[in-house]
This record gives structure tokens, C-alpha cells and sequence, in this order.
């Protein structure tokens, strides 16, 4: 007997936090709010789990933990630095084939949002 699969997306929308970000002097005096919206395609999975326990699923918890962690380890100057480095760390996560991250810089302009935005990996 086959089990019905269905291609599974673990997403995690609107992380705000405060990271050590950018070029000017503000910047690197203190950290500014960020916002992370991340999506990561675990692929073909079966719509019935094999059973109900935490651990052969991968633990949202730790992935929001992974995000601020990586976006706290160091000042970067570069939002396209630290996206990078941030996907490249959420494609290491067991079971991940890919990775859709964006992250926004809150305070920069009163009129708009200016944020960057990452595909990798397998969609």
C-alpha cells in the first residue's frame, strides 16, 4: 500500500530581531530591528508522518533559533553579506533541498522597506 505524499514548505514569516548590520556609524555603534521571512522546501513528504514525535520532523524551534543566531554572530556591512551566509547555513539543515530567504532592514527609510531577497537550492 502506497501512502499519499505531498511536497512540504516549513516556513517562518515575520522574525523581528535586532542584528549588528550596515556601513554607517549609527550602524556599527548598535545593532538595528531586522525582519526575516524564510521558507525551506523539505520536498516530498508523506501527508500521514510515521508517527507524532518531534524528532523526525525538522524542529521549527531550532530553525528560528539558527536564524538569530546566524544574523547575531558578527557585524556585517552587507545585507547581501549576511543573507548569504544565512542561507547557506539553513541549506545545511538535514532534509532541506531548498531555501527562500528575505531579510528587511526596518529603520533605513521613513517611506519604504528596503530588503533583499535569496532563492537557492531546489524549487
Amino acid at each position: 500500500m502506497t501512502h499519499a505524499a505531498g511536497t512540504q514548505t516549513l516556513t517562518l514569516t515575520g522574525l523581528r530581531f535586532d542584528a549588528n548590520l550596515g556601513i554607517l556609524a549609527h550602524e556599527k555603534a548598535a545593532p538595528q530591528p531586522i525582519q526575516v521571512d524564510a521558507e525551506l522546501n523539505l520536498g516530498p513528504q508523506p501527508l500521514a508522518p510515521r508517527d507524532d514525535d518531534i524528532r523526525h520532523v525538522l524542529d521549527y524551534r531550532k530553525v528560528r533559533q539558527i536564524i538569530i543566531d546566524e544574523c547575531r554572530a558578527e557585524h556585517v556591512n552587507l545585507l547581501e553579506s549576511l543573507i548569504g551566509k544565512l542561507a547557506s547555513r539553513l541549506m545545511q539543515l538535514p532534509g532541506v533541498l531548498g531555501v527562500r530567504v528575505k531579510i528587511a532592514k526596518l529603520e533605513i527609510f521613513d517611506d519604504c522597506e528596503v530588503a533583499i531577497r535569496v532563492e537557492t537550492g531546489l524549487w
